[in-house]
């Protein structure tokens, strides 16, 4: 059986339009030029909304700080939203409807020969990553004590900056969960080399410098801050996408212990915290003076103690002070 691919219908006064959700994992919406969907409607913001494609095969729909809000049937949205077939969405005075087939049956089975012109078969392989997972910290709070379109327009600019900045320093967004996001960054089978490595410190400075600034442009009950969790080792990684832009998600140990070492920051009072496998790729360049200790930390769904490695983020920048490439340099990768 052929399944038409995932779309959306877009009302408009002269007819509906078709816009396939394909070749891609990731689809902008908005007023601005830079957008994967363009919608010429004053009440829309230059960049609106997004729409972004889980290696579950679910959708789900990210307000970027619109002014004017993203509703899902009636309801606007604050936190990253799962979307459901024929779910109508609300951008402005725009009406569009997300259609998904099921495709559950066809991933779990595999893809029958005569369908093989509609999908691009799943790739797994083998690959050494690095997964980043950044949390805001007291965000049950921050909901209970902030106006929801505040809440929505701070969430979804922090999510918007967050994967600019991610994509800069050569990662890719893989997830984005309520208040948290996981990034991954992949290196070659020869291993990581100090400047790859440095690379994603940079970006986590960075991720933690927006943070700052967000908490001084809107009116917050108190400062954001964020925690995050670093682990480097081998995962299984899936090419779902087609050949003109691979569509990358990561399974395995390495990925679950990258989310429990974001967790373990509260238990010791730390911003950040390294698996072993990320902190053995930096520890040639710390100096006498370690800026990340090692501690021993249980995780949830582990039976022993793990060894992390943990900092504040002034430690960090105390590291990326003396070790860090010259911007310059950076932004040429």
């Amino acid at each position: 059986m052929t399944f038409p691919p995932p779309h959306l219908v877009l009302r408009t006064e002269a007819g509906d339009r078709y816009l396939p959700l394909v070749g891609s994992n990731c689809w902008t919406i908005g007023r601005g030029r830079d957008n994967t969907f363009i919608l010429t409607d004053r009440w829309i913001s230059r960049n609106h909304a997004m729409i972004q494609k889980m290696d579950t095969g679910d959708f789900y729909l990210v307000d970027l700080g619109s002014r004017n809000g993203s509703f899902v049937n009636g309801r606007r949205v604050s936190i990253p939203i799962t979307l459901k077939d024929a779910n109508h969405l609300l951008f402005g005075e725009t009406e569009l409807e997300f259609h998904c087939p099921n495709l559950e049956m066809d991933i779990e089975s595999g893809i029958d020969a005569d369908d093989s012109q509609d999908f691009t078969a799943t790739l797994h392989v083998r690959r050494l990553i690095s997964v980043m997972v950044m949390d805001i910290r007291d965000f049950t709070v921050l909901t209970r004590k902030l106006d929801e379109r505040i809440l929505s327009e701070v969430i979804g600019s922090w999510f918007r900056q967050a994967g600019d900045i991610i994509r800069n320093y050569g990662g890719w967004v893989d997830k984005y969960i309520g208040d948290a996001i996981m990034a991954v960054w992949f290196h070659g089978a020869e291993g990581v080399n100090s400047t790859e490595m440095l690379r994603i410190f940079q970006a986590l400075r960075d991720l933690h410098e927006v943070t700052k600034e967000l908490s001084k442009t809107y009116p917050l009950p108190f400062p954001l801050r964020v925690g995050a969790g670093i682990n480097t080792g081998y995962a299984m990684v899936s090419n779902a996408g087609s050949t003109e832009r691979s569509d990358y998600t990561a399974l395995g140990d390495t990925v679950n212990v990258a989310f429990r070492l974001e967790s373990s920051t509260k238990e010791i009072g730390m911003d950040i915290a390294l698996g072993e496998g990320t902190y053995k790729y930096i520890s040639a360049l710390e100096t006498n003076h370690q800026k990340f200790q090692e501690y021993k930390v249980h995780l949830k769904g582990y039976d022993d103690q793990t060894i992390t490695y943990a900092g504040t983020f002034n430690h960090l920048n105390n590291f990326l002070g003396r070790k860090l490439l010259s911007k310059k340099n950076l932004n040429s990768y």
